[in-house]
Order: C-alpha cells, then structure tokens, then sequence
C-alpha cells in the first residue's frame, strides 16, 4: 500500500514540477503605447445578476479604449430580478457617454444557456473580435488596449486572459482564492509547456470568423457548461499556434468568490462535470493525477485513523504533495499580487483533498443547480 501512495506522489510531482517550469516560460506581457486598431464586440450574457450590474457598468464606462472601437452587448437570460431595470437607468444616467451598449435577449436553441447567450450576441456583432467576460466581474481599465497589443503583436485567433478574486477576507474566501490561484496557475503553466488544456470564458477573446470557421459550440451543446473550455479544444485542434495566454496585470479581470459553502459546491461540481466530456488527452491526464493524488492522501488518513499505516509515511508523502503545490501557488499569487492569503494555506491542505475528492464523486453522478436551474450530468 505504502509503495502505490509513492508511486502516484511521484507522479504527482513530476506533474506539478512541470507546470512550475511552465509558468515562468509564459512571460509577462508589457502594455506598448501604440494606436489601437483592433475593433471589440464585449459580450456578457446575465441571469439574474441585480446586485453584480452597477460594479460592472461603471468599469465598462471606465475602459480606457476608444469608444468607437469596441460595441457591448449584455444577454438577458430570462432574468427574474430587475436586472433590465438596473441597465435601462445605468444607461439613462450616463446618455452623454459615447459607448455602444445593447441589450438583446437569449435565443434559446440548445442545453447551454451561455453558449446561446453567446451564439445569439456574436450573430449581432459588427465587429471583428469577440471578448467573453461575466456579469459578476469588474473590468480593469487597460483591459481592451491589453488584448489589442496583444493580437498587434502575435498571430493570435484566440487569447486567453487572466481572471482573479475580488475578496480574500474570511476562511471562505481565502480557502476559494487558493483553490482559484491553483487552477489559473495550471492554466498559465499549461500554455508555458505548449499543452493548454484550461482557460475562462470570463476572459477570453477569439476572431469572429474563427469562431465560425470553428462552427461556434457545435458538437457540444448538450452539455450545459463549457463554452470556453471546449472552444478552445477545438480552436487548438484547428490551429494550436494561433492559441494565447495574456499574462498582463492589465489584463486581469476580477470576479467574486462564492458567498456559501453550498453555492461554492454547486460551482465547483459544474465546472467538474464537464471533464468527462474532454476530448484533450492532456487535460484528462491532469485532471486522474490531480484527482488520485487528492484521493490518496484521504485513503491514507483514514487508514492512519484505523491503525492499518502508520503515521510516519503519510505524513512525509502528505508534506511532499503540499510543498510542490506551494511553490506553484506561490508563483501564481506572485503575479495577482495575493501573498498575503498564502497565511491561510497551511489549514487549506488539509481540507482540500476531502473537498477536491467530494467534488470529483458527485459530479460523476449527479446533477448540479446554478442559477435557479438545475442541470442533468
């Protein structure tokens, strides 16, 4: 028994030093002073999000890109608040601003909910560039001119931005932004090995007419989630250099963690329904180790606790595992600037197998609610 934990452990290492290596190979993008040239279409589908609009609206009014260069068009997705409202006397009381806003409503064709949302706005769209992002983010104020140095300098089709947590504060929300620091590291590093396999549609740009030639979400509609991550598998498999991660501290969008433990669950068992769906090898590698190593340190434990390891082993394995991921949420909070929730992370490992292996087994089998809806595996 004690040989098999080794094994995976080792493992496990070779796979988390892999993505330290990775990191630091995908280097920091520096903001150029350049006349921008790249035209935007900003879709943000909504449902339901009355408390989340004003921060938003007030950073799009706030982006530093040339008004005329860039279009908004916010998605109602059958809201039941007022969010409209919100919106409408936003708009009403900002009438001498320049900016293009829209607000249009979801044309409903499939099981995904956002992919229609997106699909319904980009038929709208008169502009070249299509750039995601949510309505419970807030944008920075270089965002737009960051993906436009961005697609001046490379031969981008598809970039893949930066996403961070708003509020560290409390045993919650820094157990969540560690947990969050952990995947956009994977993320990053997984660009810097030339094996991406992870990004998020609350940051992600791609050419219009390469989301066509793709043919939009198709082949993946049944599935609820996933409008960025199966995009982008497609994208790679059409043209894998064409495929970006910006990682510029101007690029950085913010969003806010989970309010409850229930909600945090609800979450992070959506996004882990839809790995079994996967058609990148890679990722599905990744996400086996990651799970197993989780899996092993509970197995061990409870062994501990019923006298059948002894102590001594699991404790040098577990130690190993959480000093190799430190060093990668290290490197990642480096770059969100967030050291100061690396305080809490020593009480996190020894939650997060438990929660990491509880997400893994219920997504396998059961359904999830988000946003008042519930959806089948």
């Amino acid at each position: 028994m004690s040989i098999t934990f080794v094994i995976i452990i080792i493992l496990y290492l070779f796979l988390i030093g892999l993505f330290i290596l990775g990191f630091d190979k995908v280097k920091p993008f520096r903001l150029q002073d350049i006349i921008p040239k790249t035209t935007f279409t900003v879709i943000i589908p909504f449902r339901n999000e009355a408390e989340n609009l004003s921060q938003l609206l007030d950073s799009i009014f706030t982006l530093n890109y040339p008004p005329h260069l860039f279009e908004i068009i916010l998605v109602d997705d059958d809201s039941e608040d007022n969010s409209i409202e919100i919106i409408n006397y936003f708009l009403s009381q900002n009438q001498s601003k320049t900016i293009d806003i829209k607000i249009t409503k979801n044309q409903r064709q499939t099981n995904s909910p956002k992919k229609d949302a997106i699909t319904t706005a980009i038929k709208q769209a008169t502009n070249q560039w299509i750039i995601t992002t949510d309505a419970d983010c807030v944008l920075p104020n270089y965002w737009l001119d960051s993906f436009d140095n961005c697609i001046q300098n490379t031969n981008s089709k598809m970039i893949v931005g930066p996403v961070d947590y708003t509020n560290n504060s409390g045993l919650l929300n820094a157990f969540q932004t560690l947990d969050f620091l952990s995947l956009i590291g994977a993320t990053i590093s997984g660009f810097g090995i030339n094996k991406p396999f992870l990004c998020n549609g609350a940051n992600l740009a791609y050419k219009k007419v390469f989301f066509a030639n793709l043919q939009g979400f198709e082949g993946n509609t049944n599935i609820a989630s996933g409008d960025d991550i199966f995009l982008m598998e497609k994208a790679l498999k059409q043209d894998k250099k064409a495929v970006k991660y910006l990682k510029s501290e101007h690029a950085i969008v913010t969003t806010k963690p989970q309010k409850t433990i229930q909600t945090l669950l609800s979450q992070r068992i959506r996004w882990a329904s839809k790995t079994s769906n996967y058609k990148n090898n890679f990722a599905k590698l990744v996400g086996l180790i990651v799970l197993i190593a989780n899996a092993s340190i509970v197995v061990s434990f409870v062994l501990v606790t019923l006298g059948l390891l002894a102590l001594k082993p699991f404790a040098y394995l577990f130690f190993i595992k959480i000093a190799i991921d430190f060093l990668l949420i290290y490197k990642t909070s480096q770059f969100f600037n967030k050291e100061s929730v690396l305080k809490h992370y020593t009480w996190s490992c020894l939650i997060y197998p438990f929660f990491n292996v509880y997400v893994a087994f219920i997504s396998m089998f059961s359904s999830y609610k988000w946003k008042g809806r519930s959806f089948k595996k």
